[in-house]
């Protein structure tokens, strides 16, 4: 099930909302979790037993550790073993196909066999969600949860179960208490729904269309135009993905009285990969920061450790998206461009003005996200050499019209503007006192009904496509 289909929208959403209000205060967080849990037993009811297994040995080991607090070095020892368990779940199967192949590629023998489990929606956030819990009890940063039904809510709630924003559990300890449904939160929640919801099903859809249909097409019949169209589709159709679900996910806990993080801000606007790291996926970016790179020693102990450090992290971070080399390779594509903005190139860059910083930016970005789209790694590096018109084909056997009408052109254009603040750059141009009166507030809530309308048309006319993320 998905944020993004009837299903949702006209059944499951408006029962728990019902559900949620009739709870009350008493009875709600077991309500919701009771329904985190249909939620995801609808797309996975087999490794919803894993889900729940996972919660609850990562709550028993929590408990253990709290229990051996004044004793550091058990209470360490039980740390570990969680987030060692915790990792070799994911390993298993996430990563083990990759390590059979590779292994099997080296020796010349079929030493591992090929995994048939199908990935678990959801791991890789659920997973990093109980190794945050782990670390900061240990470090002292959040108290453990004693009470095993919220603290398998904290884990399993659905709007950032599948998806994110990654959600550590000191951010949300107190609102397992004392959360409140209020008319602000519900008023805040439903238009931050319906943004994510126009982004997904208005945006994203339509040009993961495109980037689809032009990726498709062999590399040798498409010329530079052409792939310059589809890179620039799936550039913005990853952005308006994600951060379109990450919106619904964080629309739907203000209504139900939880404060989610922010994931998103404005990442294409951004003058480095630096900035763009700070913008994009930032619940993703600060778990690796102060759970991998701090601990490898930061930038503390000069510059030929800080690239290791950065490096190391870029690897995982790759590797966190999918098993797969390209993966890697984005990872350390980016890697690499951090390292050379801390010496002189950074400095050059910064020295520049600020146009030519964002296309450097860009440039960087949307030659990255070739290797995070095309899975064939021989493949990518072909499409690469498309984008400066290296290898293409002597004539277009696909021209641009075929797959770019005048509605996606539109929304190319509406794409770009959008990516850029431009929401809170025409609300501050606005006065506030027109915007508490009942009538700037009347025509702000026929803009949402209206986003909302829309984007159920387009799933009328084209039935929902899943989200980009939910396979990593």
């Amino acid at each position: 099930m998905v944020f993004s289909s009837a299903v949702f929208l006209f059944v499951f959403l408006p029962f728990v909302l019902l559900g949620a209000l009739m709870a009350g205060k008493r009875f709600g967080n077991a309500f919701l979790l009771i329904a985190s849990v249909l939620f995801y037993a609808a797309g996975e009811p087999l490794y919803v037993v894993l889900l729940i297994l996972s919660g609850i040995g990562n709550w028993w080991v929590g408990l253990c550790m709290a229990k051996h607090a004044d004793r550091p070095q058990r209470q360490f020892g039980w740390m570990v073993a969680g987030v060692t368990l915790n990792l070799l779940v994911l390993g298993f199967f996430k990563y083990w196909n990759l390590l059979a192949e590779t292994l099997n590629a080296w020796t010349g023998q079929n030493w591992l066999p090929q995994s048939d489990f199908p990935l678990p929606i959801g791991i890789s956030f659920y997973t990093f969600q109980a190794l945050s819990y782990l670390v900061d009890v240990r470090r002292g940063i959040c108290s453990e949860q004693r009470r095993l039904s919220d603290f398998l809510l904290y884990i399993m709630m659905f709007p950032q179960l599948i998806a994110g924003p990654i959600v550590r559990y000191v951010q949300i300890e107190a609102q397992l208490r004392e959360r409140r449904m209020s008319v602000a939160g519900w008023d805040e929640g439903i238009r931050r729904f319906v943004l994510g919801f126009c982004k997904k099903v208005l945006i994203a859809d339509t040009l993961g269309v495109v980037a689809d249909s032009i990726f498709a097409q062999p590399v040798t019949q498409v010329n530079t135009p052409l792939i310059w169209c589809a890179v620039l589709a799936y550039t913005l159709q990853i952005y308006y993905d994600f951060s379109g679900y990450s919106d619904m996910a964080i629309g739907l806990g203000r209504i139900f009285g939880f404060t989610y993080p922010e994931n998103f801000k404005h990442p294409y606007v951004a003058r480095s990969i630096r900035d763009f790291w700070r913008r994009w996926h930032i619940t993703l970016s600060t778990f690796f920061r102060d759970y991998v790179y701090i601990p490898l020693g930061g930038n503390r102990h000069g510059e030929w450790r800080t690239c290791r450090n950065l490096l190391v992290v870029f690897m995982l971070c790759g590797l966190w998206h999918g098993a797969s080399w390209s993966f890697l390779v984005w990872g350390l594509f980016h890697g690499v461009f951090l390292m050379l903005e801390r010496g002189l190139f950074g400095r050059l860059m910064t020295g520049s003005p600020r146009f030519f910083q964002h296309c450097y930016t860009m440039l960087v970005v949307m030659v990255g996200w070739v290797f995070f789209r095309v899975e064939n790694f021989g493949d990518a590096l072909r499409t690469v050499g498309l984008l400066f018109g290296i290898g293409q084909a002597p004539y277009a056997l696909n021209p641009v019209p075929l797959y770019v009408s005048d509605l996606v052109v539109w929304v190319y254009l509406a794409g770009i503007l959008f990516a850029a603040p431009i929401r809170q750059w025409l609300k501050d141009r606005v006065p506030p006192a027109l915007r508490e009166h009942w009538a700037g507030v009347a025509l702000a809530r026929c803009g949402v009904l209206a986003g909302f309308f829309c984007g159920v048309a387009w799933l009328t006319a084209n039935g929902y496509t899943p989200f980009l993320y939910f396979r990593f």
